[in-house]
């Protein structure tokens, strides 16, 4: 046996080897050593607002606080009832129909629920249609089943928005799942209605379950209208997933759902065994369920922050001009979401690369940022930042960034 000394190396399990999550991994890390030598850094690679000085509604901190005493014990492995009956009625006021509270889900954030349900469908072998770019927790989780990540481009072009007949080809009898993120992150995109019926539709003919990441679903700007893939999807089995963690400016209170809508008949056994797994983890954080419903059926202040003269629409109005003002950079604005996906220009900067460039701005100007391929796209020319800062510190952003590309440019070949 050997002694303490020589112990062998603790291998990464093969089925981790293809995970990625460049939005907390090496560069994060690095950003985290610097602060601890005391340097400042401004971190743009989290959408995260409290970090911004953005506040969970107080109505929603009263609501957990006043129910503190009911949350000290396990509850329904699906959520409390109120919460759920919450869901219910606002995907009704959606014009959702056909929804009950047994076909709601809460759980520690979307994430949680993305990788139950992901497990509760896959086999390894199997396949599921994911963007590109896609918020790449959606990638990791069919990896972890040992099923395949296949990507649908969303191109630049047509605003980031699918081609359905480009989905369609992608499709085979090992397809279980068609993926969408709506509004999208990282680029922001709002897909037109004709383009989530194409999709809806296409999943439909081939009997393939429907995942609608919809967690930024109020989140607009300049008039973009959100439409809940749920109203119009009738003959097969849909997924839509929200929360409280960016409309309501709570990603700390981990509370999430994942709604079951659709065809539903040939779906029991794949729903008992999400609730299966479910049951598995007895139960989520009990006091942010407290939130949902005081959440849902109050005043919606995530429209006063959005709109033009609101905070996040004056910031995003500055990441518009600190783009238009720069030589370098190049974005399709943002119609959603609470990021901006920034292209590079390859005719000014042809050896560009995101990873460089992204610890360059790092380690030289102290600004962190998430590289573009980090969302499972075949380019590197792109970086996502997310909107939350104040004006003036994104201000200040763009300058160094422009600063950084500046000598980046003296002395390109």
């Amino acid at each position: 046996m050997p002694d303490g000394n020589a112990l062998p190396s603790i291998p990464v399990p093969r089925h981790l080897h293809s995970i990625r999550y460049e939005i907390r991994g090496p560069l994060a890390r690095r950003a985290w050593e610097m602060e601890r030598q005391g340097l400042e850094i401004i971190k743009l690679n989290i959408g995260n607002p409290a970090s911004f000085g953005f506040r969970t509604p107080e109505a929603m901190r009263r609501a957990i606080v006043d129910n503190l005493g009911d949350a000290e014990q396990y509850v329904h492995q699906k959520g409390i009832f109120s919460a759920r009956e919450a869901v219910v009625a606002e995907s009704q006021s959606k014009g959702v129909h056909g929804v009950t509270v047994d076909d709601v889900f809460l759980g520690n954030g979307v994430s949680e629920l993305i990788l139950m349900c992901l497990e509760a469908l896959l086999e390894p072998g199997d396949e599921v249609l994911v963007p590109s770019p896609d918020y790449p927790l959606w990638t990791a989780a069919v990896s972890l089943t040992g099923a395949r990540a296949v990507h649908y481009p969303c191109r630049s072009e047509h605003e980031f928005c699918p081609d359905p007949e480009e989905v369609a080809r992608l499709i085979t009898p090992r397809t279980k799942a068609l993926v969408l993120i709506n509004p999208n992150n990282p680029t922001g995109a709002v897909y037109p209605a004709r383009v989530v019926e194409a999709l809806v539709r296409l999943a439909e003919r081939h009997g393939i379950v429907l995942f609608s990441d919809e967690i930024y679903d109020r989140i607009l700007y300049d008039g973009a209208k959100h439409v809940p893939v749920a109203t119009l999807c009738r003959d097969t089995l849909c997924a839509t997933f929200g929360g409280l963690s960016k409309v309501y400016r709570a990603c700390g209170y981990r509370v999430g759902w994942a709604t079951f809508s659709g065809r539903k008949s040939h779906a029991s056994s794949y729903l008992q065994t999400v609730e299966l797994l479910a049951s598995l983890r007895l139960c989520s954080n009990v006091p942010g369920q407290w939130a949902v419903q005081t959440a849902l059926g109050g005043h919606q202040s995530i429209y006063d922050l959005t709109a033009p003269e609101g905070r996040l629409g004056r910031q995003r109005t500055a990441v518009l001009e600190g783009v238009k003002r720069s030589k370098y950079l190049q974005l399709v604005p943002p119609a959603g979401s609470l990021y901006g996906f920034i292209r590079v220009n390859r005719e000014r900067l042809p050896k560009f690369d995101d990873n460089a460039f992204a610890m360059a701005l790092l380690e030289e100007k102290k600004v962190l940022v998430v590289p573009g391929s980090s969302f499972n796209v075949d380019y590197t020319d792109h970086f996502r930042t997310t909107i939350l800062p104040h004006e003036d510190t994104l201000k200040d952003v763009f300058a160094r960034i422009e600063d950084l590309l500046d000598g980046w440019a003296a002395t390109a070949p």
